[in-house]
């Protein structure tokens, strides 16, 4: 997820607004930096109002995103006011933690402003609406929010569909400001595949939708359901007909969009630097691997010692779908066990929140992920590990997944929930961190960089079989971050790339076209930010341990990492050798 203070156009952002924090005993610091949030957040809520329901903010459930003409001038003009603001704030900003979170958000304007101005030079607009659309419904009926809210959910389904006065069909809106660019010369078209799977998924959103409704309890919901759904439609068969013949049969982006992706999700390096980086990298965990797959065959049993054929056999050992939430469960109390005997970092007492998605959850995200609740204004919700729910064959057999594969459930669950993603956010609503370093931070390399993170200092605890398939991962990440830019250079095809991840890596052949989707047009550049956050955060723990010698502890290094919030690296890097160092020396 990108962070963004406009519509996007085919990618879900997480978006945040402000309401007053829930956290307890708000230090005098924290509450001034909020205020300083308000003014970029006030920006999100005008803009993206959904987004404000994600998060439980009164008085945005009912609005809707802004597609209204004159949207990227409007919008762009309203974030240039704001970094002003924030500008002159930080010239007068004594205190060296606001400081740091007006910088923040400073720059959460300023890359605002360089995508906005690259999308509108090289990108025709598109808009996937079945998705955004779904999501903004899901943001209001879910188990976590308060039922009290559900209504407000056909407020802005009758807003979608123009039902309401003084507001035009979204799909309307949508057509006009993809419309509006057609006879722009040299604007690039969504990629036609992306195109085509979005088509293909479309049914799954909009039934998603009246599934969400008709569990909810709500009433008089049909008939404003049944005008958006035909809405949507239309819009589908208006986007197959005037927007897939635009789209580009090379998924390739242009260069700048390409590197201004990389720079969103955190990764602040050159490409070719990435590839010679994660090349080294593959070498070194493919040697581990080789020395550890024959002791694994051993205690298994097997016939052979060559790790492909040691992780192909692991990997037929299945979790049954109808055991899956069980399993899962079972597992991370194993794990907590580990975090508790080796001290590696301190765990909330409530228990992890873990469950297994919808089908349109599923469709939207088919991988195991942390659904994150509101940051602000939390009464009490916490994140979820949200399995992707598993069908079964013709024959009645399970569906088989590199997902759930019992080897791999240690690293899966380490990454997702303890001591990976749930913990991290957990971490935050506890100890009350502000909304710059909780929510303006965010980028998939200070996030997913601690969820490889936690799955190596968990690793040397598990079991044989356990710590293959950690490696395994492992190498998938870091083929991750030469495969992505390789791909988008032009320097490798994607079947080539595919029987990498097919042949090298061991993936099923499922997952290895998720990553080559992913590569291409799903998230371009995101993939990287795996392995480049990681190595930071074993860079600086190298740093510290160096700094400390025999007075380093690993429990309260890790503590303090994750009170720091969403930090970016370098000042992250600077709040430990500031901060956490001199209390030990």
């Amino acid at each position: 997820m990108r962070r963004s203070l406009r519509p996007v156009t085919g990618l879900f952002a997480l978006l945040c607004v402000f309401a007053q924090a829930a956290w307890s005993a708000e230090p005098e610091w924290v509450t001034r930096s909020n205020e300083n949030s308000q003014i970029l957040l006030n920006v999100i809520a005008r803009f993206n109002p959904e987004q404000a329901a994600q998060i439980g903010v009164d008085g945005y459930d009912e609005a809707i995103l802004d597609l209204k003409p004159g949207i990227v001038e409007r919008s762009a003009a309203a974030v240039k006011e704001a970094q002003a603001q924030l500008e002159a704030r930080l010239k007068q900003e004594k205190d060296e933690r606001v400081r740091q979170d007006l910088e923040i958000l400073i720059k959460a304007a300023v890359d605002d402003t360089r995508s906005s101005k690259l999308e509108q030079e090289y990108l025709l607009p598109y808009f996937n609406l079945n998705e955004t659309l779904f999501r903004g419904i899901r943001a209001l009926i879910d188990p976590q929010v308060p039922k009290e809210r559900y209504p407000a959910a056909i407020t802005r389904i009758k807003r979608y569909a123009g039902l309401e006065k003084g507001y035009t069909p979204i799909t309307k809106l949508a057509e006009d400001r993809t419309r509006e660019r057609f006879d722009v010369k040299g604007l690039a078209g969504p990629y036609k595949g992306q195109v085509e799977q979005d088509q293909q998924r479309a049914e799954t959103f909009i039934k998603g939708i009246e599934d969400l409704l008709k569990g909810s309890g709500l009433e008089g919901w049909q008939e404003p359901y049944a005008a958006l759904a035909k809405q949507m439609r239309d819009y589908n068969e208006w986007v197959k007909k005037e927007v897939l013949s635009r789209a580009r049969d090379d998924f390739r982006l242009p260069r700048p969009i390409y590197s201004d992706n990389l720079h969103n999700w955190g990764v602040d390096a050159d490409p070719d630097v990435l590839i010679a980086q994660a090349t080294t990298a593959y070498m070194d965990i493919r040697n581990e691997m080789v020395a550890l797959a024959p002791l694994v065959a051993k205690q298994k049993g097997y016939d052979t010692n060559d790790y492909h054929e040691v992780i192909r056999r692991l990997k037929k050992d299945q979790i049954p779908g109808d055991q899956m939430e069980a399993f899962y469960r079972k597992r991370l109390g194993e794990i907590e066990k580990i975090i508790v005997e080796h001290k590696l970092v301190t765990l909330p007492k409530r228990p992890a929140g873990i469950r297994v998605g919808t089908e349109a959850e599923t469709a939207a995200q088919p991988a195991p992920h942390v659904d994150v609740p509101r940051m602000i204004g939390n009464t009490g919700e916490y994140p979820q590990f949200v399995i992707p729910l598993v069908t079964k064959n013709e024959d009645g057999s399970w569906k088989t997944s590199d997902d759930y594969v019992v080897a791999g459930s240690w690293t899966l669950t380490a990454h997702e929930a303890r001591p990976g993603h749930e913990l991290q956010f957990s971490s935050m609503l506890d100890g009350g961190v502000s909304v710059a370093r909780a929510l303006f931070a965010f980028n998939s390399a200070n996030v997913e960089g601690w969820g490889l993170y936690a799955e190596a200092i968990t690793k040397p605890y598990m079991p044989l079989d356990g710590q293959l398939m950690s490696l395994q991962y492992r190498l998938m990440r870091a083929a991750r971050m030469f495969l992505d830019p390789m791909l988008n250079l032009g320097r490798i095809s994607p079947e080539d790339a595919k029987r990498l991840l097919l042949d090298d890596v061991v993936l099923d052949d499922g997952w290895a076209q998720n990553e080559i989707e992913r590569y291409t047009y799903r998230i371009p550049g995101q993939a990287t930010a795996y392995y480049f956050g990681y190595a930071k955060l074993q860079q600086l723990r190298a740093e510290t341990m160096l700094a400390l010698r025999d007075k380093f502890d690993l429990q309260a290094f890790h503590d303090f990492i994750l009170a720091q919030g969403l930090l970016p690296p370098d000042i992250l890097h600077k709040a430990v050798m500031e901060k956490f160092v001199p209390r030990y020396l």
